[in-house]
């Protein structure tokens, strides 16, 4: 039984108080009122004293206390009392719970916050300072009160209690101090260090990556005890680094023992049934990058009389992943892959994606197939979906496909003589399907993406630029074609499914774009809601130093696109209707959407795999928060990688483009390297500079010489911090 409380001794006197001002002084225990507040707002009536006495097994030295908090909560409102001398929440007892995301610096802010009926709404996450958290952590569901609201509309709060520990365990890496081993916490948002209980493995060296259970007990330190769960090694290894990652965000990287064994039960065999039709003589081919392990997609295009006809067939996930399975389960707790370097957190086992649902040249496979017709002008004349049984003809890269259709190889071309002619057709049909999108007000945001090069020991040796060819663009329009006509199709006829939205940008957002952008002397057109304006901005910075930075500054302009049961368009591809048809095998709304399109199309009177409307109202925002969680898992493990690739190239000059300026320095981005850092203005010896917000620019008090966003300059590298992840730089000497 849990010790009970006792803070004084003595007798109630019995005397009631009337008021604060004509009461003793008596002393408060903050934990007392934490517990007090937190089992009342847990509780679904009023409690009485004695209630309160029971759950937090008060003993009787504590009695005069609890009697004096109730009463000054009561006169704070913070409570109410009930004629049956109960206990309440009262109308200004502003209590909410959350999540607690902690900053490195010791203050924090309440996420997802949830109040009761009647309760305040808050527009902006409230702020918790060190001194106000108790013994909350990072990522800890709490209980908190809001005691003031400050003039920009940031509510401030103080953590009441924890009501669920966000983890028990967490990643760090290991030092020796004396007799004892210590771990530093490797996310800087646990300001502990952990002091290891029990047996250490032989073999754990300074500087290791390990995973700990934290047992919470805090010593006179302030830091807390921990078991050690797992060595992970050496921390410069991909794989140690992927392992923290994984970690970090709470990945989920294992399948359930029930999915494995579903999927090793997955007959091998391609059968024929009556429901699908045949286009094995179809000759389609998988257009991918190098070093691409799966398949799920297959083109092939056909010249007809009035136009073009273009098959896009996606590998039959459906037919493999049964609603309500195991493996069905576990892909939608994923709801993506994860793709880093060389490595990759598959949304289904390896049997599955790299196998029965990888199109494998001259394997027979199951698929989900649109044919697409179009005339001369791009314009779609036909749709029809259909489950066939394809066999791809030839597994082409994108290298390949250029040296055949721009470098025009005679050696390749020589090689590949057959799909000659149907590579050409896609070409005509691709430049066709982007002179309209592109005429119609699609984005065309050209930001260029680093490809990190990983030797055999899994540590990087190289970062460039990825190649984007005219290969790329084949595959995407084809794509994007595929998606609006199965989007086109649910929105007839009123299918219940999953959109991919994207609404219309913040206007405030592109007021201050817009501002910012003739300071650097863009004469930027007069704002309109649509698209097309976006795109004759990019066109005015194309091929220019400002390329870059704008795209960058525009596309933070723009709202995330996610997945939503309610159709309002596509803004960035000014599309109408939009969904995600073509790859099942990576992304669960991929999934959902191919069971939705046979469903209708299906002639069986047996639908079974329907979803109701509400329910799409709870999926779309879970899948939408999976996918903005791989996306920040996969920028996480590329900075990690960068700042890896930068440690041994200190002193080294590089040049940049200043992507961003604030008061305290400027920011860079390597032009090759696409490696960002920060130059601190105390790095800029040669003057005093003063920071320009309105022009978003340092400006030299003597020599009034500027430095602004899209200005090119030359860096050398000053310090690698590997733990924050942190690369700074100071201008190269001329």
């Amino acid at each position: 039984m849990r010790k009970k409380r006792k803070l004084f001794s003595g007798k109630h006197s019995g005397k009631r108080h009337t008021s604060r001002s004509d009461r003793q002084p008596v002393r408060q225990d903050k934990s007392l009122e934490r517990d007090v507040l937190t089992y009342i707002y847990r509780s679904e009536q009023a409690v009485s004293p004695a209630d309160i006495v029971d759950e937090l097994e008060l003993d009787h030295g504590m009695h005069i206390e609890l009697t004096a908090l109730l009463t000054d909560l009561v006169e704070k409102k913070i409570l109410n009392l009930t004629s049956k001398k109960r206990f309440s929440l009262g109308k200004l007892n502003n209590m909410a719970t959350g999540v607690l995301e902690l900053h490195p610096r010791g203050f924090g802010f309440v996420t997802r916050l949830s109040v009761r009926a009647g309760g305040s709404i808050y527009a902006r996450d409230p702020s918790v300072e060190a001194s106000h958290m108790a013994t909350a952590r990072h990522g800890d569901t709490v209980l908190v009160r809001i005691y003031k609201v400050r003039q920009d509309g940031r509510p401030e709060a103080e953590v009441i209690s924890v009501l669920e520990r966000g983890s028990d365990r967490l990643a760090g890496f290991v030092s020796f101090e004396h007799n004892k081993v210590r771990v530093n916490p490797e996310d800087p948002r646990f300001p502990f260090a952990v002091y290891l209980d029990g047996s250490i493995p032989e073999g754990l060296q300074e500087g290791y990556a390990v995973i700990v259970d934290l047992v919470d007990v805090v010593d006179e330190t302030g830091n807390v005890r921990g078991r050690l769960i797992e060595v992970l090694g050496d921390p410069d290894s991909i794989d140690v680094q992927m392992s923290l990652v994984i970690e970090k965000f709470k990945l989920l990287h294992t399948f359930s023992e029930q999915a494995l064994q579903e999927a090793a039960q997955l007959p091998e065999e391609i059968t024929e049934t009556k429901d699908r039709e045949d286009l094995r003589e179809i000759l389609h081919v998988t257009i991918d990058g190098e070093t691409a392990k799966d398949f799920d997609d297959a083109v092939a295009v056909l010249k007809t009389k009035r136009g073009y006809r273009l098959y896009v067939s996606i590998a039959d996930v459906s037919h493999f992943v049964k609603p309500g399975s195991a493996l069905d389960k576990d892909a939608y707790e994923r709801g993506t892959s994860i793709y880093f370097p060389g490595r990759v957190i598959p949304m289904l086992p390896e049997k599955i994606s790299n196998n029965l649902c990888s199109l494998i040249p001259e394997q027979d496979r199951l698929a989900f197939t649109a044919i697409l017709d179009f005339d001369r002008q791009g314009n779609t004349t036909g749709k029809r979906f259909i489950k066939s049984i394809i066999r791809s003809h030839k597994r082409f890269t994108y290298t390949t496909v250029r040296q055949i259709l721009i470098d025009n190889n005679p050696e390749v071309r020589r090689e590949h003589k057959i799909f000659l002619t149907p590579l050409k057709w896609a070409s005509e049909l691709t430049v066709i399907l982007q002179k309209l999108r592109k005429d119609r007000g699609a984005i065309g945001f050209t930001l260029p993406e680093p490809e990190i090069g990983l030797d055999d020991s899994g540590r990087i040796h190289s970062i460039g630029r990825a190649e984007r060819n005219f290969a790329h663009q084949v595959v995407e329009q084809f794509m994007l074609s595929a998606n609006e006509a199965v989007a086109e199709t649910f929105t007839e006829h009123s299918v219940n499914a999953l959109y991919r939205i994207h609404e219309r940008p913040d206007p405030i957002k592109v007021e201050e774009f817009t501002g910012f952008a003739q300071t650097l002397g863009l004469n930027i057109p007069k704002h309109r809601q649509d698209p097309d304006w976006f795109g004759q901005i990019l066109d005015m910075v194309k091929d220019s130093p400002k390329e870059y930075v704008i795209n960058n500054l525009l596309l933070r302009t723009m709202q995330q696109a996610r997945y939503d049961a309610r159709n309002v368009g596509h803004f960035g591809l000014a599309a109408t209707d939009y969904t995600h048809f073509t790859s099942p095998i990576r992304r669960y709304p991929d999934l959902l959407v191919h069971r939705a399109l046979y469903n209708f199309i299906s002639k069986s009177e047996k639908k079974k795999e329907k979803i109701k409307a509400e329910e799409l109202k709870v999926i779309g925002p879970f899948l939408s928060g999976r996918e903005r969680l791989a996306v920040s898992a996969e920028r996480e493990m590329n900075d990690r990688l960068k700042v890896r690739y930068m440690q041994d190239k200190v002193g080294e000059s590089f040049d940049a483009v200043i992507s961003g300026v604030s008061s305290f320095a400027f920011f860079v981005e390597l032009l090759e390297l696409f490696i960002s850092g920060a130059v601190v203005i105390g790095e800029l010896r040669d003057d005093y500079y003063n920071y320009d917000q309105k022009h978003h620019r340092l400006v030299g008090e003597r020599s009034s010489k500027v430095y602004r966003i899209g200005d090119l300059v030359r860096v050398t590298l000053l310090e690698v911090d590997l733990r924050r992840s942190r690369i700074n730089f100071t201008l190269a000497k001329e």
